[in-house]
Formats: structure tokens, sequence, C-alpha cells
């Protein structure tokens, strides 16, 4: 069975923190957490054992990471379980967490704005003031996920150094 370190054990729970702040089960953000700092794929009793979690917890954590596409089933040589590993490359791994968040959560948002904005508009004066505002909204959202997409366009070096430039943009933008 692994152990983790202290360093390892303090980033675990951390992760899990941040996720549920950021809307994630804690469980699912742990596990998470564990699998990257890995260097070998876990099973399933493993994470059991080291976070101290139910095995039914950890099993549907599992299946929300993979829906995810984030975690992957692997098979080691000798061992009929599976075993489990997420994405090691930091880039790729966020890349695909923001793609999911923008198909839940962006896109569903500038679907019922533009709803709402329609609606407004056939309203008519009574509506103005609320078709401005959502409409003010829907740009913003949109403008948001245009930038996405273009970023998600670009590979991982192409990134670095555009948020390594982030200074110099800062200063000449002013």
């Amino acid at each position: 069975m692994p152990i983790l370190t202290p360093l390892a054990q303090q980033f675990v729970l951390h992760w899990g923190e941040m996720g549920n702040r950021w809307g994630i089960n804690r469980t699912v953000a742990q596990i998470h957490a564990l699998l990257f700092v890995s260097e070998t794929p876990l099973h399933a009793d493993e994470i059991c054992e080291v976070l101290e979690v139910a095995r039914s917890n950890v099993s549907t954590s599992l299946r929300e990471l993979q829906n995810w596409g984030i975690v992957k089933v692997v098979h080691v040589k000798g061992d009929r379980r599976d075993h489990f590993e997420t994405l090691k490359d930091v880039f790729e791994m966020f890349r695909i967490i923001m793609a999911e968040r923008k198909r839940r959560e962006i896109d569903p948002t500038i679907a019922i704005l533009k709803s709402c904005v329609t609606e407004a508009e056939k309203a008519g004066p009574s509506e103005a003031y609320t078709r401005k505002q959502l409409l003010a909204m829907q740009e913003f959202f949109e403008m948001g996920a245009h930038w996405y997409e273009q970023m998600n366009k670009m590979g991982s070096g192409s990134i670095l150094r555009a948020m390594k430039l982030g200074d110099k943009v800062f200063k000449l933008l002013g």
C-alpha cells in the first residue's frame, strides 16, 4: 500500500479543500490529487486505505473523474484489478478541465442569456433595462468563450509563452 509523505498529504488535503470551493466533491478532488502525486497507478482499495474513505465513495468519485476525462483505467501486469492514473501533463489536464467546465457551465449560461434577451426584446419597453443588462452579460460570456476557444487552439508551449508575457501585456495595455 502506498504511504503518503507529509508533503503529499498536505497537497491532497489542500486540493480537496480547493475542489470543494470550486464546487467539486472533496473526495473527488482528493482522489485526483492522490493520483497526480502517485508515481504508479493505484487500484481502488489502495485509494480507500490511503484516504480512509468508503469503497462506494471511491468508486463513485473515480467514475466522476473518468467522466471528466482526467482519470483513466490502466492494467498492471500480473494484477487483474483495475488501476487508475491521472494525466501528469498539467497543461493538458487543465485544458480538459476547462473544456468540461465550459461545456457544463458557460455554454448553458450563454444559451439562457440569449433566450432571455430575445424574450426581453419581445416584451418591449417594460423590459428595456433588463434587456440591456442581460445583453451586457451575454456579450461578456461570449467574449470569454471566444477567448477560451482561441487559447484552446494554442499548444502548451505557446500558452506558457503567452502567460510569461503577462507583465509586458499589462504594461502595453496600461
